[in-house]
């Protein structure tokens, strides 16, 4: 007995040290004095604005002035536009500091390559109060489930794989069916953010436009009232914005070929295209580039370093040496029209000041950290020949050289079938 009890105490000993040591181990780790985030996005395709010579006329810039796109000289930017998906080079830039939590106002030294140097005027928005319901206010209430079927492909490929379609009847499905359906890898954190005592750019006091050929390759600067002085670092080019996408689609035997430019920045690259099936009420399909089962509902976004690299590994994204992608014969019918999307991954940049300890028991608190997330994002109409709609020269033929797809037909409500009416019901809103 006594030599249990001993035992007993000798192993409380020495679990108690090691837990000692391993709590010694542990680094204090304080968030940083300051922070800053810089998205930086270039959208292209539909409304793709610097049309050269081709005029107003252009459908594509009409598309472009309708989807907020486009940089005339009256054009003034807004804060944001990085999320939009109006087409153009966008930059949206938050700032915060623990020392002036009602921060109102901030500067932003730039580069002379951006071609807005000096600075960028920061200013933070006002707070929103919240006011009481009133018996005026509408009330929410879920929709009804709606009925149709979706179905899902996935990969590249002039044919259907075996296995595919995976299908989902709305009508039946269980909460189960669901979630093994909508797959949707997502690995995106919080970037530039609109909120009182931070300040942003752009906004109503600067909302000058990013020139087509601007850069933010070089040093760059934060200033303001409890903003540490030595806020400053370089932007180098992996974080600069990054080219348009310039997708090109032609016939392949029933399928359709997508080629692109590779971009020298470019991390990996995916394709995602939604749209309604031919010749069927209620239907829609779902077709990703990804050798895996994944809808895409979340990767044509910013996306973090490591995520991106685990999914390349994973097959889920495109190399970035891969130039070309076909989308399978026929998976939304010979006519079915479907909304394209392609984005280029950036690589995300995360900087602190001063850089962490090496010796786990000195503690780190940076002065500053600054995160900034890069993306190209292309979209476009499935099958239509975007080059032509953007050099001004027509509205552009189907990639399969069959006639244009007849006028979307309505559904016997009146309300016209696109994938968010069907989707009302599966996501309540």
């Amino acid at each position: 007995m006594k030599n249990r009890s001993a035992l007993g105490a000798a192993l409380c000993t020495a679990l108690l040290a090691a837990a000692g040591t391993a709590t010694a181990q542990n680094q204090v780790v304080k968030p940083p004095v300051a922070q800053a985030w810089i998205d930086v996005a270039t959208f292209s395709g539909m409304g793709m604005p610097g049309m050269g010579g081709a005029g107003s006329a252009n459908p594509m810039a009409m598309m472009g002035a309708m989807m907020g796109g486009g940089g005339g000289a009256n054009a003034r930017n807004a804060f944001g536009n990085t999320q939009t998906a109006a087409t153009g080079r966008w930059v949206d830039v938050t700032l915060y500091t623990s020392r002036n939590p009602a921060l109102a106002e901030a500067t932003q030294a730039v580069p002379a390559g951006t071609q807005l140097a000096p600075s960028l005027k920061l200013v933070a928005p006002q707070a929103a109060p919240g006011k009481p319901p009133t018996d005026d206010d509408v009330e929410e209430h879920d929709y009804e489930r709606p009925k149709g079927k979706i179905y899902l492909y996935w990969g590249c490929g002039d044919a259907v794989r075996a296995g595919q379609p995976r299908v989902l009847d709305i009508a039946t499905a269980a909460p189960q069916d669901f979630q093994k359906f909508f797959v949707a890898r997502r690995a995106t954190q919080r970037g530039a953010h609109s909120a009182a005592g931070r300040p942003s750019w752009p906004n109503a006091v600067d909302a000058r436009m990013v020139p087509d050929n601007a850069s933010l390759v070089g040093e760059t600067a934060f200033s303001g009232q409890g903003v540490p002085e030595n806020f400053k670092f370089a932007i180098g080019a992996a974080q600069d914005l990054m080219p348009p996408i310039q997708l090109r689609q032609s016939a392949a035997g029933g399928a359709t070929m997508l080629a692109w430019n590779a971009l020298p920045t470019a991390r990996a690259y995916f394709i995602a295209a939604m749209g309604a099936k031919e010749g069927a009420q209620n239907e829609m399909v779902f077709w990703t580039s990804s050798e895996q089962p994944d809808t895409g509902m979340g990767l044509v976004d910013y996306q973090t370093n490591p995520a991106v690299d685990r999914w390349l590994k994973e097959g889920v994204l495109l190399a970035p040496s891969v130039t070309q992608c076909s989308v399978p014969k026929g998976i939304f019918g010979d006519g079915g029209a479907a909304m394209l999307r392609m984005i280029a991954y950036g690589s995300e940049l995360r900087l602190a000041h001063p850089p962490r300890p090496a010796d786990p028991k000195i503690a780190w608190t940076p002065d500053w950290a600054v995160k900034i997330r890069v993306k190209s994002v292309a979209s476009a109409m499935l099958g239509m020949d975007m080059d032509a709609m953007m050099r001004g020269t027509g509205a552009g033929a189907p990639a399969n050289d069959a006639p244009p797809p007849p006028p979307q037909e309505k559904q016997e409500d009146g309300n016209p079938l696109n994938p968010a009416n069907l989707l009302k019901g599966i996501f309540g809103r």
